[in-house]
């Protein structure tokens, strides 16, 4: 796939989330196959006040292929200098949320507020391109709500303003993450534009990328709920019992390494929640994992699971 001038080896993507998407999660998508993941949501006012946390979330691990920096914010003028900023860090491509709906990112008018005004939008994504020679890209929601239902004219706006990509999440603003996401908008999207289109939601398998693919039409896909615990889905197969929890060990050890321990194992218990999920007498696994605070305690819960429910094959 080629997006702007650069090109990427596929085009199954890893969504920017909040609070998952960190080195050692990206680096082991990476290495089942993902073609590009993004940073957590970087905060453009904090990033241009110099936050050292912010700045953290920057930061890329060693095996980590081609990343993509995910912004938001409602100035033009404070995101023009954020993006110079992450510029300097080699992104493959810098994206400006414009479908987040927690309240606190509403109310400075960030996140998904931009859908309500498509000209704010042109202009930031126009500031944006005029501060950097990579490519822009938008990740989008079909609206703010069911009566102002506006990607097609917000991804022209973006496309007009020189964005090399829009990402559409096929709910509005007002649904969540609730209901049926609407993969006939991404299809429409994406006759409308000239720039690559990429597909996001309710992909949680393998036939489901296979079947937006077919249905939509778009360039791309980009996981986010169907892809934590389940980095396998970029490889296109299913893990056994053991190889799941094996691969969440090797993911505690890599996130040990650039958080440290204490913070990498409580981190860790979301996503340990995600990789048990489905397993046999999960739910007693996860209680035990719970008051796991260092990679031992990890390490002997799960071997002792493996033992008890998990065949050497499986």
């Amino acid at each position: 796939m080629i997006i702007a001038d650069k090109k990427l080896k596929g085009n199954i993507f890893l969504a920017p989330m909040a609070g998952y998407t960190d080195i050692a999660f990206r680096t082991v998508c990476f290495r089942f196959g993902a073609a590009l993941a993004f940073t957590e949501m970087v905060s453009c006012e904090a990033l241009v006040r110099g936050s050292r946390k912010t700045f953290d979330l920057l930061a890329r691990g060693e095996e980590e292929g081609p990343l993509g920096f995910q912004l938001f914010g409602s100035d033009a003028l404070t995101i023009s200098r954020a993006v110079r900023i992450v510029s300097s860090h080699s992104p493959f491509i810098i994206d400006l949320n414009c479908g987040c709906s927690v309240p606190k990112v509403l109310k400075t008018g960030s996140g998904a507020a931009l859908l309500k005004d498509p000209e704010k939008l042109y202009r930031i994504v126009l500031s944006m391109k005029e501060s950097t020679s990579l490519p822009i890209s938008i990740k989008i929601r079909s609206g703010w709500d069911a009566n102002s239902i506006n990607f097609i004219e917000i991804g022209k706006a973006a496309e007009e303003a020189g964005a090399s990509m829009v990402t559409l999440h096929p709910r509005t603003r007002a649904q969540g993450f609730s209901g049926k996401a609407e993969w006939k908008h991404i299809a429409q999207l994406k006759k409308a534009l000239k720039v690559p289109v990429t597909g996001s939601g309710d992909l949680f398998t393998t036939e489901d990328i296979k079947r937006i693919l077919d249905f939509t039409g778009c360039d791309a896909v980009m996981l986010a709920r169907g892809a934590i615990g389940n980095p396998f889905i970029f490889a296109g197969r299913l893990p056994g019992c053991r190889e799941k929890l094996l691969t969440a060990m090797e993911q505690l050890k890599i996130a040990i390494r650039y958080k440290g321990e204490k913070r990498a194992c409580k981190d860790m218990r979301k996503h340990i929640a995600a990789y048990s999920k489905g397993l046999p007498d999960s739910s007693r696994l996860r209680n035990n994992l719970i008051r796991a605070s260092s990679y031992g305690e990890y390490q002997k819960i799960i071997s002792e699971y493996l033992s008890a429910h998990c065949s050497k094959t499986t």
